[in-house]
């Protein structure tokens, strides 16, 4: 007999992990978490809300990377302004691929507290593929796959296969099992439920295609549930795109190994833990801004200058050019001039080194502390 799949062993899906090694670092992960949370707090509504928007923007976009599909920044925070019903400027239209994912993650960390059941994921999977094809293929939308699945890699010819899933047949039962316990993991620590969560759904791979998107929007759903919170303040898909490789590395060989997933456990609580610590730029960024606009509360800026001021404030993306201000605010180059020299004498904005046709300018940010 060859290699078995974890989910081929007799005490599928049975599976633990070592609590004693682990404790440790649960704890820190727990302790930082909170931490988080209660600096949250102290921010108001207003700021938590935009670093939320943040958050599930950065989420959307990094968990669709994963799977090499990039989604215009844009779109995704206006789709999910709109949802959360944000009043944010330069909102644009959103395409239904953008839609079909912001809908999902949103649903999923909204409303955390609704059962997940067949029909959600079904509906989540429908949201995912609007066209009902996965790039030029025909897939089935909104329902169990039909036939086996393989995770392969390498050019055509010499592919290396990962992975084998359950087979088609045995999906009721296997995603049953999984709903089962997804709605009643009082016993386990809900940063480890949240864990074995995402390792459970991604090893059934029940769909013919999005699995691992919407795994990834049930991890979410599980952390929201750990906090008691619909509002997210650090991207767990963002820690794992930058860390891609480790991610199918570790999921690889848990998925070849015995029914001890402590190896996985660990590295999903490492990359939540800097998942955690990366959310501090987030909440940076969102502090800047507030300082930044209590800096111009008493003086009257115009909405041209306040609409770009915002746009950067976001994360505008280039360099900002006088012709740039012209388009973004819908008026002339000599009113964008205008617009800009006003800035400077105020000190918000400030001339970039180098001149000539390409002069460029930036934000005036006080770090605070």
């Amino acid at each position: 007999m060859g290699m078995r799949y974890i989910w081929e062993l007799e005490q599928w899906p049975a599976i633990g992990w070592e609590d004693t090694s682990l404790s440790p670092l649960l704890a820190k992960v727990s302790r930082d978490q909170g931490r988080l949370l209660g600096k949250m707090d102290e921010i108001g509504f207003d700021l938590r809300s935009v670093a939320h928007l943040h958050t599930l923007t950065a989420d959307v976009i990094k968990s669709s990377e994963i799977e090499g599909e990039h989604l215009p920044r844009d779109q995704v925070r206006s789709s999910i302004a709109r949802r959360l019903g944000l009043d944010v400027d330069g909102l644009v239209p959103a395409g239904r691929d953008v839609e079909g994912v912001v809908e999902m993650m949103t649903d999923a960390t909204i409303n955390y507290e609704q059962p997940l059941t067949a029909e959600r994921l079904f509906a989540w999977h429908a949201a995912l593929f609007p066209t009902g094809r996965s790039g030029m293929n025909k897939i089935v939308v909104g329902q169990w796959r039909q036939g086996p699945i393989q995770v392969v890699s390498g050019p055509i010819g010499r592919e290396r296969t990962h992975f084998d899933a359950p087979p088609a047949g045995s999906l009721d039962a296997e995603v049953g099992r999984f709903l089962g316990w997804f709605d009643d993991t009082a016993s386990i620590d809900p940063l480890l439920a949240a864990g074995l969560a995402h390792f459970w759904f991604v090893t059934i791979h029940p769909f013919d295609d999005g699995n691992g998107r919407i795994a990834r929007a049930i991890t979410d759903m599980a952390l929201a549930r750990a906090e008691g919170s619909p509002q997210r303040f650090y991207s767990m898909s963002s820690q794992i795109r930058s860390q891609r490789n480790d991610y199918y590395a570790i999921l690889e060989t848990t998925q070849k190994s015995g029914p001890d997933i402590t190896g996985w456990q660990e590295w999903f609580l490492r990359c939540l833990h800097s998942a955690i610590e990366g959310a501090e730029g987030i909440v940076g960024q969102v502090l800047a801004k507030s300082r930044f606009w209590q800096r111009f509360a008493v003086e009257s800026l115009n909405q041209r200058q306040i609409k770009v001021l915002n746009r950067l404030l976001d994360g505008f993306e280039g360099k900002l050019t006088s012709s740039k201000w012209a388009k973004l605010a819908g008026c002339s180059q000599d009113t964008a001039h205008r617009d800009i020299t006003d800035l400077i004498g105020r000190a918000a904005l400030k001339k970039e080194p180098g001149g000539g046709r390409s002069t460029s300018y930036s934000l005036v940010v006080d770090d605070g502390e």
